[in-house]
């Protein structure tokens, strides 16, 4: 009756979120508030903990087993982090305002994600609400009634049919379905394509567009160039940029969406284009504005792939600091390969 008592915390979108809400209770080991936000444990995930008697774990510091997180917090601008945890079915809040998008949309419903969220859209709940959570719901539901003897027999009648099938007959059934299989396969993978194309590439696309177009109608473009142009015209420019990208205190913050490396890279290539900058060039700078991709989205990556905590412990600052190594690195590398170009 205790873990009954617990207080439920619900949880509405703010201005521009997306959601229903949703309603928070920790039951038995289910109390972490996982934090997927880098840097310090979000705010957010603070207020979750605080009201319902659970505790915040930093998942670029810790990991956490899928069954005692109660909710996670992530600042995803709709792609891969929104729906990684949805699809496992674990209470997700998105401190962005981002709709469903990305590969893993389908996963991404209204009943287990809420996005926009800020420290006031997070109250103690009406104590009347089912949590997210809360296991008695689930033991409450009746068991379902067993097939009629009817049923039975209608559902029989197929295999005693196909059994009483010719060997021939068998091999056109399993062709055919066989093809049905195929034809089914590939028109669920060009739907998924499509979708993937209009709510999450496009959309993205145009960001990029509209943030290049306010760059360069305002100058903004000619000063970012003229900046970042000393650093990647010679190898040291370059490592220096390497480094500072991959550093690991900020790696995870330029790391979503990869935007700054896209806009920065457009930058460069339109001055390579012009002559500004040789062309042997545009591979090491690639390599050097690109050491924070993927950083963002490390612990993500170890719990999409069902990595044990103390595997999230170790690996996220271990991918961190060796990114911080290999970056400078394969700016050397490119550089000198760029020669053979």
């Amino acid at each position: 009756m205790s873990e009954q008592q617990n207080p439920a915390v619900r949880i509405d979108h703010g201005s521009g979120g997306w959601g229903l809400g949703l309603v928070v209770r920790a039951h038995g080991e289910r109390n972490i508030v996982l934090s997927v936000t880098g840097g310090d444990e979000h705010p957010v995930a603070k207020k979750i903990a605080e009201l319902t008697g659970g505790r915040v774990v930093n998942a670029f510091n810790a990991g956490a087993p899928d069954n005692q997180v109660l909710c996670a917090v992530i600042n995803c601008g709709g792609t891969a982090r929104s729906g990684v945890y949805p699809k496992k079915r674990i209470p997700t809040v998105n401190v962005f305002n981002a709709s469903p998008g990305g590969p893993l949309q389908k996963y991404i419903t209204d009943d287990i994600y809420v996005s926009g969220v800020g420290v006031d859209n997070v109250q103690p709940a009406d104590p009347a609400e089912v949590a997210i959570g809360d296991d008695s719901a689930e033991s409450a539901a009746p068991a379902p009634a067993a097939p009629a003897p009817a049923a039975q027999d209608a559902a029989q009648q197929p295999s005693r049919q196909t059994k009483e099938a010719s060997g021939f007959s068998k091999f056109i059934i399993k062709f055919g379905g066989a093809i049905g299989y195929v034809i089914t396969s590939l028109l669920n993978a060009g739907r998924e394509g499509v979708k993937m194309i209009l709510n999450t590439v496009i959309p993205f696309m145009a960001y990029v567009a509209l943030i290049m177009g306010i760059v360069n109608y305002t100058g903004l473009a000619n000063w970012i160039a003229k900046s970042v142009s000393p650093l990647a015209g010679n190898l040291w420019g370059l490592l220096l940029l390497g480094i500072i990208t991959a550093l690991p205190v900020l790696s995870p913050f330029l790391g979503p969406g990869a935007a700054i490396a896209q806009i920065i890279g457009v930058l460069m290539g339109g001055q390579i284009a012009a002559g500004a900058l040789p062309v042997r060039y545009a591979l090491p700078t690639l390599f050097a504005i690109d050491g924070q991709v993927g950083c963002d989205f490390v612990p993500v990556g170890l719990g999409l792939g069902e990595a044990q905590s103390e595997t999230v412990d170790v690996g996220v600052p271990a991918v961190l600091f060796a990114r911080q190594l290999t970056s400078p690195l394969a700016v050397v590398i490119a550089y000198f390969f760029s020669f053979l170009v």
